[in-house]
C-alpha cells in the first residue's frame, strides 16, 4: 500500500443512507404502515421494527411497553444538551419528557426523537413537583454536590423523576430543595462535571440496569 494514502478516507465514496427504499409490491395489508414512506422509502431515525410505520402508529405501539421513569430538565439558559437528553430519553423508553422554563429549546440534536414521545413544560419547579407529586413520582436530582449519594451504589426507585440541571450551573437551589434524593455520578479525572447529557445517558442507563426487563423480548430491538 502506498504510504500516501494512510490518511486516504476509507469511507470516501460509500452511500452511507440509513433506512430502506421503496417496498415491493404488493404492500403488506397492514393498518400500522404510511403509503408515503411503502412508496418513497423511509429513511427516518427509527428501529428497523418500525420501517414504514405511521407516526401515531408508532408512539401507540411505545405507549404499551414505556418505562416509568420520567426525565425532566432545567431550561432557564436556553440549553443546548436539551435535545440529546429527549433522544436518549426516546432510546431508553422514558414515560416522558418535562422542559422547566423557557419553551423553547434546540430541537435538532433530538434528531425528530421528541415526536415518539411525550413533552411537557413548566413554568417552574414548583409547577413540575406539583405535577410530579400528582402522579406519585418522587424527584430525584442529578448533581455532583456534596450531599449527592453515587448512583453506581443507590437503588433509583422504580417510579420517579429524574432531574438534570442546565450544563454549567446544575440543579438550581428551587430544584435541589424540590428533590427527595440528589445522586451523583463518581468521577475519577480532573475535569469537575460531565457534560449534562453524557450525566443523563448514565444516569437513565443506571435506572435500565436496575429496573428494565433486559432479558425480555417484547421490544423492537429484539
Amino acid at each position: 500500500m502506498d504510504p500516501a494514502d494512510d490518511d486516504a478516507d476509507p469511507d470516501e465514496g460509500v452511500d452511507h443512507q440509513v433506512g430502506v427504499g421503496p417496498h415491493p409490491l404488493p404492500w403488506p395489508d397492514d393498518p400500522r404502515l404510511d403509503p408515503e414512506l411503502l412508496a418513497g422509502g423511509d429513511r427516518r431515525n427509527v428501529v428497523d421494527h418500525y420501517r414504514y410505520w405511521r407516526v401515531d402508529a408508532i408512539v401507540a405501539d411505545l405507549d404499551q411497553r414505556r418505562h416509568s421513569f420520567h426525565v425532566a430538565i432545567e431550561n432557564y439558559q436556553h440549553d443546548r444538551n436539551i435535545g440529546t437528553i429527549v433522544r436518549t430519553a426516546n432510546a431508553f423508553g422514558a414515560a416522558g419528557v418535562h422542559i422547566v422554563g423557557r419553551r423553547r429549546w434546540n430541537r435538532r440534536g433530538a434528531m425528530v426523537t421528541e415526536r415518539y414521545l411525550q413533552v411537557h413544560h413548566h413554568d417552574s419547579i414548583e409547577a413540575l413537583a406539583s405535577w410530579a407529586e400528582r402522579d406519585g413520582l418522587p424527584l430525584i436530582g442529578v448533581d455532583n454536590v456534596a450531599a449527592a449519594d453515587p448512583v453506581e451504589t443507590v437503588s433509583l426507585p422504580e417510579v420517579c423523576m429524574l432531574v438534570f440541571g442546565q450544563e454549567g450551573p446544575g440543579l438550581s437551589p428551587d430544584a435541589v430543595a424540590a428533590t427527595s434524593q440528589i445522586v451523583a455520578i463518581t468521577q475519577f479525572g480532573s475535569t469537575r462535571s460531565l457534560n449534562v447529557g453524557v450525566a443523563a445517558g448514565i444516569v437513565m442507563h443506571s435506572w435500565i440496569r436496575q429496573h428494565a426487563d433486559l432479558d425480555g423480548s417484547d421490544h423492537p430491538h429484539r
